[in-house]
């Protein structure tokens, strides 16, 4: 996957406040794997991926239905922007101790 910044974060932040709170979950490890898998085609083919998009954790997310925010201080959009900015950092510890094995 690509460098995630703000934006990524954000789309993805509202990505998951358009599903039901069991369902965030699965549906932050379905866009950083298909984000992953994106760019993976990306750095073999070339090109974006025809479905999965360019390798951003922003173009999976912009590919769901997404939520409205009511501002920056909107306590349901912070606490996606958590969740999203936490499982990122998971996915990067553990892509980094399967690599120092």
């Amino acid at each position: 996957m690509r460098a995630v910044g703000l934006g990524d974060v954000s789309a993805a932040a509202r990505a998951l406040m358009a599903v039901p709170e069991p369902a965030r979950p699965a549906l932050m490890r379905r866009l950083l794997d298909e984000a992953a898998q994106a760019d993976r085609y990306r750095l073999r083919r070339g090109r974006a991926h025809p479905v999965l998009g360019n390798g951003t954790l922003m173009a999976r997310a912009l590919a769901c239905p997404l939520a409205d925010v009511a501002g920056p201080g909107d306590p349901a959009y912070l606490a996606a922007l958590a969740q999203v900015i936490e499982a990122v950092l998971d996915r990067r510890c553990a892509t980094a101790e399967t690599a120092r094995r």
